[in-house]
């Protein structure tokens, strides 16, 4: 990326957040989706945060479950899981780069998209534990968990490029390791 670019993402980032997030809500809403200050500032933060929240709080959601044949106590686990990666993600991507140097927009709402990502991907497959019955949980929790990966897989691919099966691969590959992780610390 050259200098001549780098200030063109400058001088078309507004001042303010709120002139940030009329912008982000601008581009949300427009069918220029192909645009890289629409990558920059919404798809890639959304999907980090999507990515981490539906990854890695899958070992303590399910290690939980198989450990304490609970799905209650599971639910619990993941909604603290979901909301402690929420927080810490909405820091590390807030704190990581003023968008400054970068043109990525405001790291208040980069964080912010950041942050819900990853609460919404680690609750979404929490939410299955709400249901008594263990095994009928965790069955629809690995359909949700299906889903997710698949929806990963599929951003990646419609929004940079990445080949369908590569991705695929590769999110459900790094989606095996936690799992097994998982089954090895709730099976101790």
């Amino acid at each position: 990326e050259s200098e001549k670019e780098r200030e063109s993402l400058k001088e078309r980032t507004p001042p303010t957040v709120k002139g940030q997030i009329a912008e982000l809500l601008r581009g949300i809403s427009s069918t220029d989706v192909e645009s890289r200050d629409f990558l920059l500032r919404v798809v890639q933060p959304g999907l980090a945060g999507l990515m981490d929240g539906s990854v890695s709080t899958l070992a303590p959601i399910f290690a939980t479950a198989f450990a304490t044949h609970h799905p209650f106590t599971a639910f619990l686990v993941g909604m603290a899981a979901a909301t402690g990666a929420g927080i810490s993600m909405a820091f590390s991507e807030a704190l990581s780069d003023n968008g400054e140097l970068t043109g990525r927009g405001s790291p208040v709402v980069r964080g912010g998209i950041t942050g819900f990502m990853t609460f919404f991907g680690g609750s979404l497959h929490t939410l299955p534990f709400l249901i008594v019955n263990l095994h009928v949980a965790l069955l629809v929790a690995y359909v949700v968990v299906a889903f997710e990966l698949v929806l990963i897989a599929a951003i990646r691919h419609r929004f940079f490029g990445t080949s369908w099966w590569l991705s695929t691969v590769q999110v459900v590959g790094g989606g095996a390791l936690v799992f097994i992780a998982a089954l090895i610390f709730g099976n101790a």
